[in-house]
């Protein structure tokens, strides 16, 4: 994740970015969150009710039950501050040199570093959620309660990959929210975000839940819920409430072109959170299932090269070496369509069960390969905390596909793992226009692994409508549907 004026971007600046909603204001890092209001139906008193007729939300019974329970969170955290070789100057300066020359001499400083927040009381014993970001790496963490009673809180466990963190104050008889099951949110509902943006405590703001399981980039075990809510720096760690006055997550993220609010927000499921919780409380730590494969989605052009009545599982590109995975015998080429019992649609929620899978364990997936069922039998894992060279013979171009190959040499193999391939030396026609790149490396075409460009002619001249190759770029193995011309 890249950063944008924002903690926590996940898109290069210029672009829409994913910014999380809490966060240091020292450092222009002030974090986002989803806020959102939940849905009323109206029983309609006639088939031909219009909808002037139907009634409209009232949060006003939900804040008056709920907002003690939701709390300001103030951080205070110390960064070292290295003399850069600059010193803040431009290189122009006369003192730029000098700065440079004895930056080792002159001692780093320690610049204090604040931020805001949000969370909310689950226990009287002041047990308090919020996110990872909020209080991770702080040296200092006040929770101010509706009351104006403040108390010094004492961080009990963060996970950052879920973006889930447990904190407790000394205090008893605190009110606390009530907690819905995530599994009856719908799409389309009204909820409603309780908060501090940019340090107003107690705002409210509304909206309904616009989709369910979303995946971001690089938030791989979280099916956020994305809403319309108006959230803000200062919104990070606070609830989202349904209109039951149920809780059905944790405001974390916004997507910004300028770091504010633009009608993406979204939340993590209070199911995950309360997991998490549950092992930080009880170990410490979060321990997730791990498969060792690399997935992907599947489009409509790659099932159709792969014979798959609908676009739905989770494409397998790549198989880690010794992986749980690799022991079970999945290849490169799966497909993923049930894991225990549970229909995968999209390859984003694979992580999220695997994850939830207890390590050790046997996990029962459904698989396609080559057009046949297969039930396959995985030993779950755990997860620890854990570029080809420049072409020098061009080959012949193949005419459907577009590409220019050349063998793969035995230290290109050797770097790469690989025992077959070819190098793209260029690309043009289908293969461009389906993302192929020279550097590319073509491991397979429609699983049939490539030995040199002369069978990969022979397999194109033979393909029907669509291929799919099997592409090795630097590290990173996926699936590539092509359109042959």
């Amino acid at each position: 994740m890249k950063h944008t004026t924002l903690v926590r971007s996940l898109i290069v600046a210029g672009l829409i970015s994913a910014a999380t909603v809490g966060g240091y204001v020292a450092e222009s890092t002030s974090v986002h969150s989803a806020t959102a209001a939940t849905t009323g139906t109206a029983q309609a008193a006639a088939p031909a009710q219009t909808a002037s007729a139907v009634a409209r939300p009232d949060f006003t019974d939900i804040v008056a039950q709920n907002g003690q329970a939701v709390v300001n969170i103030s951080v205070t955290g110390k960064a070292q501050q290295a003399v850069s070789d600059s010193q803040g100057l431009d290189p122009s300066d006369p003192f730029y040199e000098f700065f440079k020359q004895f930056r080792g001499q002159i001692p780093q400083q320690q610049t204090p570093m604040h931020g805001l927040g949000s969370g909310f009381i689950v226990s009287p014993d002041g047990t308090i959620l919020t996110n990872a970001h909020v209080v991770s790496d702080a040296s200092e963490v006040i929770v101010k309660l509706t009351d104006k009673r403040e108390f010094k809180a004492k961080v009990i466990g963060v996970d950052k990959a879920s973006d889930v963190a447990v904190i407790r104050i000394d205090a008893k008889d605190l009110p606390t929210v009530k907690i819905a099951n995530a599994d009856d949110v719908k799409v389309g509902e009204w909820v409603l975000a309780i908060g501090s943006p940019y340090g107003f405590e107690n705002t409210v703001t509304s909206g309904i839940v616009s989709a369910k399981a979303r995946a971001l980039p690089g938030d791989t075990y979280v099916p956020f819920i994305q809403t319309d809510v108006a959230v803000n720096p200062g919104n990070s760690g606070g609830p989202l409430f349904n209109m039951k006055g149920e809780v059905i997550g944790i405001n974390s993220q916004i997507y910004s072109r300028s770091g504010g609010y633009q009608g993406l927000s979204f939340a993590v499921p209070i199911d995950v959170a309360l997991k998490v919780e549950d092992q930080l409380v009880k170990h410490g730590k979060v321990t997730r299932g791990r498969l060792g494969v690399g997935i992907q989605d599947v489009n409509q052009a790659l099932a159709d090269s792969f014979g798959l009545k609908k676009p739905a599982g989770a494409l397998v590109g790549s198989v880690e070496n010794g992986s749980p995975a690799a022991k079970a015998g999945l290849q490169p080429g799966d497909v993923i369509v049930r894991y225990n019992g549970k229909e995968i649609t999209s390859s984003n929620e694979l992580p999220v069960l695997v994850s939830n899978t207890a390590p050790g364990s046997v996990a029962k997936l459904d698989v396609v390969r080559k057009g046949e069922s297969k039930n396959v039998e995985v030993t779950v894992g755990e997860v620890k905390d854990a570029k080809v060279a420049a072409a020098d013979n061009p080959g012949q171009e193949q005419g459907r596909l577009g590409v220019a190959v050349r063998s793969l040499s035995r230290e290109e193999q050797q770097q790469i793992g690989a025992t077959s391939g070819v190098v793209v030396e260029n690309a043009t026609g289908a293969a461009a226009k389906a993302g192929i790149q020279a550097g590319d490396v073509i491991l397979s075409i429609n699983n049939t692994p490539v030995k040199n460009p002369a069978q990969l002619k022979q397999l194109v001249s033979g393909a029907g409508k669509h291929v799919a190759l099997l592409v090795q770029r630097e590290d990173a193995k996926m699936y590539v549907p092509v359109e042959l011309g």
